[in-house]
């Protein structure tokens, strides 16, 4: 009964006017923290060095409940992405990153496998992600959010192939509408997600920000507003609902290979539910500085017919 998070953890260099703050983030390590906070078990496996960067990082993982898996610290040094926020608060990100992976994780085979963003293209590491996936899709359930970064991609088409290996085997997949406009920009976001679903994957879900959120599975789609919250800045607002949608799922009994086929199951009224409960992980992140994202308490408790509504 644990989740598997692979990917980067980084600093994030945030710059808004002349202010500048550095916060601990990497799309991968909010959802594995994201998780965590919601009470789930969760293995990290990442990449960092042991230099005060990456000494924060594990430092931030692991009291957040979050056990880093070994070798994750093997990195020469720590990777940082720089966020510049205009005045809506959206973010446009920098790297410096090196991404690469070693061995199996020393790690109880998982109910779910989470990846996405800079670890399912960037090379070395993209290949060995990508064989772990392999590994562990006949014991787990994998989710898979691409969460492009295009500044880091020097060869798109080998990108868009890497990704496309990845839906073939995603049982739930999350991407913004900006990820399906830099993969497909011919088609509109609602044919490129029926395409996909086409795939295999028993969920797809596409962010339009304050648009909301579009979901389909085999029994239809459904589309769920975004919260209504004053937003600070969208940092972290995509990871936050693909952890929110991960722990509805998890609620239902839906994860695991063995509830595979349960999964491409699901109804509407099922799909609406997790979608809302992801919108709501989301609103309560962009309501706050930085990737901060709820804890079981804050997340429950919080006013859903009002922040939903």
């Amino acid at each position: 009964m644990r989740a598997l998070v692979i990917g980067e953890a980084l600093i994030d260099i945030v710059e808004r006017g002349d202010e500048v703050t550095e916060h601990v983030g990497g799309s991968p390590l909010n959802v594995a923290v994201g998780l965590a906070r919601l009470g789930r078990d969760v293995d990290f496996l990442t990449h960092i060095g042991t230099d005060d960067r990456g000494r924060r990082i594990a430092e931030y993982v692991e009291s957040s409940g979050v056990h880093l898996v070994p070798g994750s610290t093997a990195a020469p040094r720590t990777a940082t992405a720089r966020a510049k926020l205009d005045a809506a608060g959206s973010a446009s990100y920098s790297f410096n990153i090196e991404w690469a992976l070693t061995g199996t994780p020393e790690v109880a085979p998982p109910l779910v496998v989470h990846t996405g963003s800079i670890a399912a293209v960037h090379e070395p590491g993209c290949l060995a992600t990508k064989a772990l996936i392999d590994a562990y899709h006949l014991s787990a359930t994998f989710t898979f959010d691409p969460n492009i970064r295009a500044a880091l991609i020097t060869d798109a088409d080998a990108a868009r192939s890497r990704i496309d290996r990845l839906l073939e085997q995603a049982d739930v997949v999350k991407a913004s509408h900006e990820d399906l406009h830099w993969i497909d920009p011919t088609r509109t976001p609602e044919q490129v997600a029926a395409a996909w679903l086409a795939l295999g994957p028993a969920i797809v879900v596409v962010t339009f920000g304050a648009d909301g959120a579009l979901a389909m599975c085999a029994a239809g789609s459904v589309r769920v507003p975004a919260g209504n919250v004053h937003v600070v800045d969208t940092v972290g607002a995509g990871d936050a609902f693909m952890t929110g949608l991960i722990d509805a799922l998890w609620s239902a009994d839906l994860l695991g290979a063995d509830r595979r086929h349960r999964l491409a199951r699901i109804d509407v009224d099922a799909l609406t539910t997790a979608v809302r409960a992801a919108t709501l992980t989301s609103a309560l992140t962009v309501a706050k500085s930085g990737a901060d994202l709820p804890d079981r308490v804050e997340r429950d408790t919080a006013p859903a017919s009002d922040i939903l509504s």
